[in-house]
């Protein structure tokens, strides 16, 4: 902002001082002329006073003595003495036929016939001629003034344009970094007032935002604590008659139900830890043992619809830093997604990237129609999507740093889980929003 505050006043003070300049320049540049022609033709004047004509019989006429080319001239064009054209030009013969002075400049020389008067009547003429080399270096020097008072305004311009720039742009810079702190999650931010009326109504904008967020953000912590406590209650009681069942009659039924609610406590967990922004275990993990860890589960599942799932190897076990649970629900999330909506066989593949390691999730099915991305909207009654899974997913890997990508749209999907090395995240915590499910 502030170069393009400073470009612009830099440009519209150099504009104007062009549009002034210019015809200053001309101007003075044709007054020097006027008054370069002005002063020969006084000067002609008064050598014409010093010239005695008609001159008598073998008088010879004397010019008198000057830095400038002067020529006599008689009634009838003649160069009686002088240096000069042996015959009157143009303007002598001006001068004699109209018996006023004429002044112009011709090529190099500035020239000016001037009568010579005798009892009131003209007589002569003469002619004075001069170099334009002084007069042009007078116009050099007046160019050379005018283009160092146009750089010197152009350069004050410049330099008020940087005061006011930098007094403009420091509160733009506070509420900028208000906004991040707002962004990475403090919400007691405030954006400080700077006296514009301008930026001090989107400073009070930015507070009001940031309180309405930490109240929203208050009441979704509230929330998860209290769905926390409302879906472990039912799962526990859940869980204790299984287990009664099981020390009865133990069954294979049973064994996998209480196995299920294990895996709905983990996810609940892990979801609402992910919502509170609770710290987590990132310690760096070994991706193939997480794939490995939840292959049992996903191999039956698949076999019973004759679907086989596929551990491809890549001869690597690429680590990174992710909270274990968080890539495991982010894996059940892209299996199921391949379970639900592909076909054919489920491959998963562990490999490194440049950045870290990546896990993709890829089947036989047609793949996606249209934008890949409406794969991640949450869909309600009517809507695209897949519904809440990919979207959830999606977020729970944001929350880790990494990302959840469609590879491949199809034929044949591959939806791929990218994890940094460094397991950067983002400071804020994603909020659980409510869906109205199909």
């Amino acid at each position: 902002m502030r170069r393009r505050l400073v470009l612009a006043i830099g440009a519209v003070a150099a504009g104007s001082v062009v549009l002034f300049a210019i015809p200053l320049a001309i101007v003075l540049e044709r007054q020097l002329h006027d008054e370069a022609l002005l002063r020969l033709q006084r000067d002609a004047i008064a050598a014409t006073r010093a010239i005695d004509l008609p001159a008598q019989r073998g008088d010879p006429v004397e010019v008198p003595r000057s830095h400038d080319r002067l020529a006599v001239y008689g009634r009838s064009g003649r160069r009686i003495a002088g240096a000069g054209p042996a015959s009157a030009d143009g303007h002598v013969a001006g001068a004699l036929r109209s018996g006023r002075p004429v002044a112009v400049e011709t090529g190099e020389r500035l020239v000016v016939a001037v009568p010579v008067l005798a009892r009131e009547r003209v007589v002569g003429a003469l002619r004075a001629s001069r170099s334009t080399a002084a007069l042009d270096a007078d116009v050099r020097d007046a160019w050379l003034i005018v283009a160092g008072l146009g750089l010197g305004v152009i350069a004050i311009a410049v330099l008020a344009a940087l005061a006011v720039s930098r007094r403009l742009t420091r509160p733009v810079e506070r509420l900028a970094g208000a906004a991040a702190r707002l962004g990475e999650g403090d919400f007691s931010a405030r954006a400080p007032r700077t006296g514009v009326p301008e930026l001090d109504a989107v400073a009070a904008t930015l507070d009001a935002t940031a309180e309405r967020l930490d109240q929203l953000l208050r009441r979704e912590r509230a929330f998860t604590a209290d769905a926390s406590h409302q879906l472990r209650t039912p799962l526990a009681a859940l869980r204790l008659e299984l287990e009664a069942m099981e020390l009865d009659a133990p069954s294979e039924e049973v064994e996998r139900a209480l196995e299920q609610i294990d895996r709905l406590e983990a996810t609940i967990a892990t979801l609402l830890a992910v919502a509170r922004d609770t710290p987590r275990d990132r310690a760096e993990i070994d991706l193939v043992a997480a794939v490995d860890a939840v292959e049992p589960t996903w191999r039956s599942r698949l076999a019973a619809d004759g679907r086989p799932l596929r551990i491809q190897p890549t001869g690597t076990r690429p680590r990174a830093r992710a909270a274990p649970a968080v890539v495991d629900q982010v894996l059940d999330v892209l299996l199921d997604n391949a379970y639900r909506h592909g076909h054919g066989e489920v491959t998963v593949t562990v490999r490194e990237t440049p950045r870290g390691a990546a896990i993709d999730v890829s089947d036989q099915g047609p793949g996606l129609d249209g934008n890949p991305e409406a794969a991640f909207v949450r869909r309600a009654s009517g809507g695209n999507g897949h519904g809440i899974g990919l979207a959830l997913a999606r977020s729970l890997a944001e929350a880790e740093g990494g990302a959840l990508v469609v590879s491949n749209p199809g034929p044949h999907p591959v939806f791929t889980l990218l994890i940094g090395a460094e397991g950067r995240r983002r400071s804020y915590p994603p909020l659980i929003e409510p869906v109205e499910h199909p």
